[in-house]
């Protein structure tokens, strides 16, 4: 007859510690939201008040030209028949990024979410108040490359931090600043395959 009794759990135990807010990345991703947001529109506001629409001046020709045209479209000149839709989700991806930024504790996430979240309040704001219509307006762009579409400030964040989120990910930094893949896997088991070594073998 087996009188040992059953193994219990120590009552003491306390729930992990909820981690606390990292303030320095959430002012890093509010400070390039705000400087992508400001830049963006600045630029836009001086081009619709010195250019005409369908003007191009040559800057660094044959690289780079000013091209003032009004975008209903996407990133890109993508879409142009939809924009509503992309008001929508530039105003989703707004808020979740707003809502998701108090877990980021990674300085490279603050910095890709600050890059997008500014730049989606751009194109956000000319789809709300341009012409012809609340939601409807169509996006200023005005930088022009050989070969490539036209676009402008709130783009080129967009897509720089889109292009730095994919890199952190392939790289295993995740938004909470811990690291996953091949290096944590191997810190992992790295001591129990040399305690289960059998020495001189």
């Amino acid at each position: 007859m087996d009188n040992s009794s059953p193994v219990t759990p120590p009552r003491n135990q306390q729930p992990a510690p909820e981690k606390r807010i990292d303030r320095r990345a959430l002012v890093v991703l509010a400070a390039l939201a705000v400087v992508a947001y400001v830049l963006d529109q600045t630029t836009k506001h001086w081009v619709t008040s010195t250019m005409v629409e369908g003007e191009r001046i040559p800057v660094l020709p044959p690289l780079l030209h000013w091209y003032y045209i009004r975008n209903s479209g996407a990133a890109f000149s993508i879409g142009e028949n939809v924009t509503w839709v992309f008001s929508i989700i530039m105003t989703v991806v707004a808020v979740a990024i707003i809502v998701f930024a108090r877990r980021v504790r990674s300085i490279g996430w603050a910095v890709a979410l600050g890059l997008v979240l500014g730049g989606a309040l751009g194109n956000l704001t000319d789809r709300l108040f341009r012409e012809p219509s609340f939601g409807m307006g169509h996006v200023v762009d005005f930088i022009q490359l050989p070969n490539f579409a036209i676009f402008n400030v709130a783009d080129s964040a967009v897509v720089t931090g889109v292009a730095l989120i994919c890199l952190l990910t392939l790289l295993g930094i995740g938004a909470d600043g811990t690291r996953h893949g091949r290096g944590s896997a191997k810190g992992a088991s790295g001591p129990s395959d040399d305690a289960g070594e059998t020495p001189g073998a």
